[in-house]
């Protein structure tokens, strides 16, 4: 079969294809290939340079800014904010930053980031150094699982880092307790830790504080351990006087939380980690807290309880044993049908705990039918005075023997009741008051006219006494009274100058001495004739005794 005219055609251009030499590739392309084989290069090295894309989220974007805005670690550069942005309900910001290749060990889920700016605080100025670089975002890299991406922004720096040596613990606490995060924990006036975060919890109604303490301090704190609210300066005026105690200067600003192990416990053993403990708000509370083991009793109080408060002590001889729980307690329940008039009930508790007993062996049975037994031999309670100064007053305890026959048990809102008697100051006060009665009883009527007629004789007299003071005056004002003293100087000198004249040297006195002796001589002479008259008076008309009486004649007439 003959080829085609189609075929030979083919043939022939085959033929002059090989007889024509190859063309060669352009020396002019080599350049494009390089470079695009290095701008892939450059793409893969920078893929493969770049750090993981993180999203952090904060409540505000204050000091942060898109592209400047760095991340820093000990203070290396770690990391750059490349967009800030709103979220989608526009309650937060959402900042996303690119990190370095080596950062991926440190984003975990113990990883905290935190802004850096200018701050003052109670523990001094930080962040100055940003006040011409800017603000930027700290990292403190965590221990937990890595791979994590999203983060919150909090606003103040960290007490202590994540696995920094010391123990965290967990308190609990009422309201009232005004503790923020950075506040110190001391003991014994000692900063040994800080504050991380304090929250209140809606569904309980109650404060969460998490703290830090640093080690070695960190085996201070054992299971006996109480923590209080430090105040700064502590001062009580109550039944036990005056109390005083000063914290450190820093929590005289700003409040913090001390801790300590009470006299009344053993020293306690180790705590673990995160541990929970109560928050109490005073030291005096904490104390308190201790005993947890008690008997609670009412009193119905008679008396008056102004002065008496919870907290107040219940004392025997001396001895603190209890506490006053509630003044008062369920004061609408129903008074006992032994009681005539209406008392007012105070609930107590009694602490043996107080008297050096361990917990495990306070035996509350025991110790109530002791009391029941002691009710009967007149263990009685009172209140009495703890504070002249500030009238609080105090539950004391004490035997009254005369009124142990008197006791008939007695049972208020299921509670036993405490025996009671009236102390000093009700019985004064009752005297007092019977005396008042006494003086609104008597007739103050005739007793004030009686008054005013004394008066008015009062008056008269004073009138009497300025008349005869004025006559007085006017004789004392007499020329004649003046020169009284004048003539009765004269008068004394010439009694002198007369007592002069009867000297033993003058001739009156010599004189008076002879008449004086001739007289006494002439008085013994009269002596003999005194004498014989005494013994016969008619001596003196006849010249002898012995002769015959004479008789009497008629004369002879004429």
């Amino acid at each position: 079969m003959s080829d085609t005219p189609r075929d030979n055609e083919a043939t022939r251009d085959m033929h002059r294809a090989k007889a024509t030499p190859q063309r060669r590739l352009s020396p002019i392309w080599i350049v494009p290939i390089v470079a695009m084989l290095i701008g892939l290069w450059l793409v893969y090295d920078n893929y493969r340079s770049r750090g993981p894309l993180i999203t952090l989220t904060m409540s505000n974007a204050e000091g942060i800014e898109a592209g400047s805005t760095l991340i820093k670690t000990r203070n290396v550069e770690v990391g750059r904010v490349e967009r800030v942005q709103l979220s989608d309900d526009l309650s937060h910001t959402v900042i996303t930053a690119r990190m370095s290749p080596d950062t991926e060990p440190m984003l975990t889920e113990g990883s905290r980031f935190w802004v850096v700016k200018p701050r003052i605080g109670r523990e001094g100025i930080s962040g100055l150094g940003t006040v011409l670089s800017g603000a930027y975002i700290q990292l403190q890299p965590g221990s937990g699982e890595p791979g994590v991406r999203e983060f919150e922004v909090s606003d103040i720096p960290p007490v202590a880092p994540a696995d920094a040596a010391g123990l965290r613990i967990n308190l609990v606490s009422q309201l009232g307790n005004s503790l923020r995060a950075g506040d110190p924990v001391t003991y014994q006036g000692y900063t040994v830790g800080r504050v991380e975060e304090a929250k209140f919890d809606a569904d309980t109604r109650r404060m969460s504080q998490r703290i830090f303490i640093e080690s070695p301090y960190d085996r201070l704190v054992t299971d006996s351990t109480r923590f209080w609210s430090a105040s700064g300066i502590d001062l009580r005026l109550d039944a036990d006087g005056i109390r005083v105690n000063v914290e450190s200067l820093e929590a005289l600003l700003g409040g913090g939380v001390t801790f300590g192990v009470p006299e009344d416990l053993p020293s306690g053993g180790p705590v673990e980690n995160e541990a929970t403990f109560t928050l109490y708000p005073d030291e005096e509370s904490a104390r308190q807290g201790t005993f947890n083991r008690y008997l609670e009793y009412v009193l119905l109080v008679e008396d008056s309880v102004r002065g008496l408060s919870r907290g107040a002590p219940v004392e025997f001889r001396g001895v603190r044993i209890g506490t006053v729980a509630a003044v008062p307690w369920q004061f609408t329940a129903e008074q006992p049908e032994t009681r005539n008039g209406f008392a007012i009930p105070v609930l107590i508790r009694i602490e043996p705990q107080r008297l050096g007993i361990e917990n495990q062996q306070v035996d509350l049975d025991e110790w109530d039918e002791r009391f029941k037994r002691l009710f009967g031999v007149g263990l009685r309670a009172s209140l009495k005075s703890g504070n002249l100064l500030t009238g609080s007053m105090f539950v004391d305890i004490n035997f009254y023997r005369e009124e142990a026959g008197d006791y008939v048990p007695e049972i208020f809102s299921e509670h036993t009741v405490f025996p009671t008697t009236s102390t000093g100051f009700a019985q004064i006060e009752a005297q007092v008051t019977a005396l008042l009665e006494k003086l609104n009883a008597l007739e103050v009527e005739p007793l004030l006219t009686s008054l005013d007629r004394n008066l008015v004789a009062s008056e008269a007299m004073l009138s009497e006494v300025r008349e005869l003071t004025a006559s007085l005056q006017d004789m004392l004002d007499d020329p004649g009274t003046r020169n009284l003293p004048t003539n009765l100087n004269a008068s004394l000198e010439a009694l002198q100058e007369t007592l002069e004249g009867l000297s033993p040297d003058s001739n009156a006195y010599r004189e008076l001495t002879a008449t004086a002796e001739r007289l006494e001589r002439l008085m013994r002479d009269l002596q003999p004739v005194t004498r014989t008259l005494n013994e016969n008076p008619r001596a003196l008309l006849f010249d002898s005794l012995d002769a015959e009486d004479p008789i009497p004649r008629a004369p002879q007439g004429n």
